[in-house]
């Protein structure tokens, strides 16, 4: 019964190598930073090295701004680093030619399935804070 039970609990555990690792991100960009000019208008994003899994892009939409890891969430254990696309509008897995939506993070062309992570995000009249 126990090694039954034992056998269950071992077998009906997922792989955790399919989904993108949480990591701790605790991010604030000022909105007058010239870095952070893209993000003026909408449609405008910038890319953020050295949080998250594989760095972070920041993407002012018609309804505010939307935070992704740029880890892949096809094979995250690539960690393929997405790139944004000359649309501007579409972001591009390098490693398996996946595509995915900057407005919900959601994937617009195969092999991906799954969304790109996404963090929170709140703004206040100087910042736009990102975390989870």
């Amino acid at each position: 019964m126990i090694l039954a039970l034992v056998g269950m609990l071992f077998f009906s555990c997922g792989k955790t190598g399919d989904v993108v690792p949480n990591v701790p991100v605790n991010l604030r960009i000022t909105k007058t930073d010239p870095n952070a000019a893209a993000l003026n208008a909408i449609g405008g994003s910038i890319i953020i090295s050295g949080q998250g899994v594989a760095g972070i892009i920041i993407y002012r939409g018609i309804n505010g701004y939307v935070a992704y890891d740029r880890c892949s969430s096809y094979q995250p254990e690539k960690q393929c680093a997405v790139t944004v696309d000359d649309t501007g509008f579409t972001v591009t897995d390098p490693c398996s030619g996946a595509k995915f939506s900057l407005t919900d993070g959601s994937p617009v062309k195969a092999p991906a399935t799954r969304s790109l992570k996404t963090y929170n995000v709140n703004t206040t009249q100087f910042e736009i804070i990102v975390y989870n």
